[in-house]
């Protein structure tokens, strides 16, 4: 019941509940119309009031800041950027171990018969660099020392050269060859061979992660407040109001799914190799490829692949040392000395050079070669038939090439004609260069002497001598 109020006052009329509830509806209609005009003039506020959730990420967002992080010096090279593993140390020294049992104190031939003694190859087992090369006599190697690190393999040991006692193809090699050491300890023979990188693709870090929510639950705090502006200011059309809401949320989530499959790939595809040297995952693949290069470089024996390599007048050696048997001239039309009326004989005098390695290790000696004289009087086919090594038959080749002839003759033809001839190889100082003066003196005086049958002799001044 409402009590009555004296005439005069305010309140002169009753007042009914109904029209209490009418008015504190008005008023709070006018209380959203107030806010909603000063939402609409004021720009939403870049940062959000602390919530218990942002208080909580602020930390860690401010010490995962790389503002604040000491940034590392470019000019200073990092000490541990480069340290191997744990994991690595272990691979390391398995791989060490298996290189010595496979190197260690036994002996190869270089396949590329390079003459210097530090020699650098690349992954793939190729040479890195220019070296001399020689006759595979002076590139048989022993292997001293195995060292293996992240990058490398080094190889340390000895250099040998061959030096062949006259044995003929159809007898037992082994037996007359002696192996002579070039290098010495303060100078010994070094090998380095690039090994093949192994990267290890990197996982996400956890504090990445968790920056990456902290900044999710920064920018959901930061358009809540947005979206409730928009919402109150356009109430009117609620189907715009949709289509606002839908590009700020939509790229947030769909945008960093898609770096991380495309981006990652791409980046990995793209590096091949680094700091000139290829990449691989694979440890088993970066082993493979040692092997290959090891494979490349080292031969154990004079096998197929070797002999493939050497010049045609060792390929011919070695043919007759597999066949055991004397050399045979492909051309079955080529006669032999004592099928002919009259022998080939040399127009000029000649003495093949030595080398430094032979003059210094003293190796001197016979060596035999068999010829073709064309009947152009020209050598065409030239094989070994005795070696003496040491580099020294590929100087005896080269002179009997650009050597002369008087051609074979049978039934007044010229013919081709199959000769031995016999190459003496000196060491030569004062006494021996004097000597040799007066023998070529004295021969010159001397009637020329009958020509005997047999191998030919080029050390002989006599050009009409034959022996």
């Amino acid at each position: 019941m409402l009590r009555e109020i004296p005439p005069g006052t305010a309140m002169c009329r009753p007042f009914s509940l109904r029209a209490a509830l009418t008015l504190a509806a008005l008023a709070c209609v006018t209380i959203l119309a107030c806010g909603t005009i000063i939402f609409a003039q004021s720009p939403a506020p870049t940062t959000p009031a602390p919530t218990p959730d942002t208080q909580q990420a602020a930390p860690a967002a401010q010490a995962a800041d790389p503002a604040q992080t000491p940034l590392a010096d470019p000019s200073k090279p990092d000490a541990h950027a480069d340290a191997p593993s744990a994991a690595e140390i272990q691979e390391m020294a398995v791989a060490e171990d298996q290189l010595r049992q496979q190197l260690e104190g036994k002996t190869f031939y270089l396949r590329g018969g390079y003459l210097d003694n530090t020699l650098h190859f690349n992954e793939k087992g190729e040479l890195g660099g220019n070296s001399p090369k020689a006759s595979y006599t002076l590139s048989l190697v022993q292997i001293d020392r195995v060292k293996v690190d992240k990058h490398h393999v080094e190889l340390e040991g000895e250099r040998y050269g061959l030096h062949f006692l006259g044995a003929l193809a159809t007898q037992d090699q082994s037996a007359n060859v002696d192996r002579v050491k070039l290098t010495s300890k303060k100078k010994p023979l070094k090998i380095t061979i690039d090994r093949e990188i192994v990267v290890t693709p990197k996982k996400p870090k956890p504090e990445k992660l968790e920056k990456k929510k902290g900044n999710d639950k920064k920018a959901a705090a930061t358009a809540k407040p947005a979206a409730m502006a928009a919402a109150q200011a356009l109430a009117a059309s609620p189907t715009t109001t949709a289509e606002a809401q839908q590009p700020a949320t939509a790229p947030q989530t769909a945008t960093p799914a898609t770096n991380a499959t495309a981006i990652a790939p791409a980046l990995k595809d793209a590096e091949t190799s680094r700091h000139g040297v290829t990449i691989t995952t694979s440890q088993e693949e970066a082993n493979r490829m040692l092997r290959t290069a090891l494979d490349h470089i080292f031969s154990p024996s004079i096998d197929d692949r070797m002999v493939a390599t050497l010049p045609d007048y060792w390929k011919l050696y070695y043919k007759a040392i597999a066949d055991k048997a004397d050399y045979k001239p492909s051309d079955s039309a080529v006669l032999r000395t004592n099928q002919v009326d009259t022998k080939p004989r040399l127009t000029m005098a000649f003495e093949p050079p030595s080398n430094e390695y032979a003059q210094k290790n003293g190796v001197a000696g016979m060596a035999m070669y068999h010829v073709i004289v064309g009947p152009d009087g020209k050598p065409q086919e030239v094989a070994i038939g005795r070696p003496i090594g040491f580099g020294l038959d590929e100087n005896a080749v080269e002179t009997i090439r650009k050597a002369s002839f008087e051609p074979g003759m049978k039934d007044g033809k010229a013919v081709p004609v199959e000769v031995d001839l016999t190459v003496q190889f000196r060491i030569y100082s004062k006494r021996t260069a004097t000597g040799t003066n007066e023998a070529a003196k004295f021969e010159a005086a001397s009637p020329k002497a009958p020509a005997l049958p047999g191998p030919y002799s080029v050390n002989q001044p006599n050009l009409n001598q034959s022996q």
